[in-house]
């Protein structure tokens, strides 16, 4: 062995090793150190060990693994910031947004966001796009896709720098459900069509909504879900996941880490683009045997969950309703769900 080989084999460092400082690194930047002595390198370094992290790596569970359900909230009453499979969970609190703002904000990103406002669902739009003009990824290159049935419905609302709004028509229905279930699908075509070479992230949000406070660049992520605020303290066996074996959202009693909202759904453009092409494959094999699941495309995205682990969740700070008052481990609330008569919006019960 020559001088140059033994250099190579002293230098070379173990995967692991790697794999563990790029974790070491990113949470760092995550939890909001800000040394003086770091800050600059470490900013660099760190964000381009998580971009190759999110371009290759994929958390899949097998089917029928026995595991303990994770907690959002420990038994001391605070909150839990990482998942089991160390995936952060956004808590306010927990990142400097300054600094991981400052972060993307280099890299230039864009942000496609689907919004579907079918029916009279376009109500909503106005209070929706204006709340996010003054809260959603501010400062960021922003590009809303409202898919409608009524275009000329869509309001007039004034976009911030760098923000700009597409009207995508789509075909009307006379069932709220119907119009649930096709979101996937259109999600879908729309990534082939146009985001694959338009944006960097996506998030589909739902349009009966309002922003409260700030949602920036802390959100983004190869897969991002969003945990269900009526469900983030309840055991899994309580959670309205399908439960009948004939349908491709089953997901048996025993299995399952969290329940995640259908109302958010983000990430990087190529790893949406798999959950809603995966959904919209088992959306379509259930709808060949007559079957509807429990909650439509909200239960085939928890089961992609279970088995494809995101690798951010989002706190139910980012997914709250309005009916809901506030508890102690919700210190602010930047999204939620509006109160409203479904009589009166819904085309069917």
């Amino acid at each position: 062995m020559n001088r140059d080989d033994t250099f190579k084999k002293r230098t070379r460092l173990n995967p692991v090793i790697l794999v563990f400082f790029g974790s070491l690194v990113s949470g760092l930047i995550y939890l909001g150190y800000t040394s003086s002595s770091i800050r600059f390198k470490v900013q660099r370094f760190c964000f381009n060990i998580t971009k190759e992290h999110q371009e290759s790596v994929l958390l899949q569970l097998p089917q029928g693994l026995s595991f303990n359900q994770p907690s959002v909230v420990g038994p001391d009453g605070k909150i839990v910031p990482v998942t089991p499979w160390l995936a952060p969970i956004v808590w306010e609190g927990t990142f400097d947004p300054t600094l991981i703002d400052s972060v993307y904000k280099q890299q230039n990103v864009t942000i496609a966001t689907t919004v579907f406002a079918l029916g009279k669902y376009t109500v909503f739009l106005k209070e929706f796009l204006e709340s996010a003009e003054q809260n959603y990824f501010v400062g960021f290159h922003v590009h809303y896709y409202i898919f409608t049935d009524h275009p000329e419905e869509v309001p007039d609302v004034k976009l911030g720098e760098g923000h700009q709004l597409t009207v995508m028509t789509v075909d009307s229905s006379n069932r709220w459900q119907e119009m649930t279930l096709r979101r996937m699908e259109r999600l879908e075509k729309l990534i082939e069509s146009r985001l694959v070479k338009e944006a960097d992230y996506v998030f589909s949000l739902d349009v009966d909504t309002k922003f409260y406070a700030r949602w920036g660049a802390e959100t983004l992520g190869r897969l991002v879900g969003v945990l269900h605020p009526g469900y983030y303290q309840t055991p899994r066996e309580q959670f309205p996941y399908e439960r009948r074996p004939e349908s491709q959202a089953f997901i048996p009693y025993s299995e399952g880490d969290y329940y995640y909202g259908g109302a958010v759904l983000g990430g990087a453009v190529k790893d949406v683009y798999e959950v809603a092409k995966t959904c919209r494959e088992q959306l379509d094999i259930d709808a060949a045997k007559s079957i509807e699941a429990a909650w439509q495309e909200e239960s085939h995205l928890n089961k992609y969950f279970v088995y494809n682990k995101p690798s951010k969740l989002l706190s139910p700070e980012y997914l709250w309703q309005d009916f809901k008052p506030q508890t102690n481990e919700v210190k602010i609330i930047r999204f939620s769900q509006v109160i409203k008569n479904y009589a009166a919006v819904r085309p069917n019960p």
